[in-house]
């Protein structure tokens, strides 16, 4: 049990998520708790808890299935006596033009993408509207709000992100509980580190600032989405200028 603001953040060991957790668990009023898809291992455990600043602790489970979600919020409730915060940030892809993209990798990347941020949600929610606070975050994308060639899926799911990010705050609105979405561009990334270097430089001449956003950059806007008590159904655009 803590004292502090409990704060679970999904795919929290690395890019965004990890970022994000880090930066969050930095401030001694907030307690973090990770989520990884697989089981880490001991060393890697110790590995991932060395990358903070002060103790983390970590749930084990796929977002994307319903009773592995129940069963992550009910350890962290079981564990630490609540759950404060929430960043919805777990999340794939599966790229490929849409008449050669199967429906199989249509609906996985909306089933861990979307679906499994609704499961988190919803779970969450029941305990912030218990205490009548609650603070969530969902990481969307500027493919949400544009779409992208090559991700039908990807695009389809950060979309339906935003939709659920403004159905959850006027819901929560009412037992007190916030939700906001952050709507990033261009991001150094596992993802991103496999673009070319002609490709790469193509892109930061589109960007008016010149360049990719890191994950420290996002993870500054979901620290502010969360520790803001007057902003709620807002999504926040992060790339740079690119969709000026």
């Amino acid at each position: 049990m803590t004292d502090k603001r409990v704060i679970l953040v999904t795919g929290g060991t690395k890019g965004i998520g990890l970022a994000a957790a880090q930066l969050l668990a930095a401030d001694p009023a907030n307690f973090v708790v990770v989520n990884a898809h697989r089981a880490l291992g001991a060393d890697k455990t110790a590995e991932l808890k060395q990358q903070f600043a002060n103790d983390i602790d970590v749930v084990i489970g796929d977002v994307a299935k319903e009773e592995d979600a129940k069963r992550m919020v009910d350890e962290v409730v079981d564990r630490h006596g609540t759950i404060d915060g929430l960043v919805n940030n777990a999340g794939i892809t599966q790229d490929k033009l849409l008449t050669r993209m199967g429906t199989d990798s249509f609906e996985a990347v909306l089933k861990t993408n979307l679906v499994g941020a609704f499961n988190m949600t919803k779970f969450a929610m029941k305990i912030m509207q218990k205490k009548r606070s609650g603070n969530i975050v969902n990481l969307s994308s500027i493919a949400g709000l544009h779409g992208n060639i090559g991700q039908a899926n990807y695009s389809a799911s950060k979309a339906g992100l935003i939709g659920l990010t403004k159905t959850t705050a006027q819901e929560g609105a009412l037992r007190g509980i916030r939700c906001n979405a952050v709507a990033p561009g261009m991001v150094k990334s596992d993802m991103t580190a496999k673009l070319s270097d002609r490709n790469i430089e193509k892109w930061e001449k589109q960007i008016p600032l010149g360049r990719f956003g890191t994950p420290e950059d996002i993870a500054d806007a979901i620290k502010f989405l969360m520790n803001n008590s007057y902003i709620t159904g807002q999504v926040i655009t992060l790339d740079g200028g690119l969709t000026i």
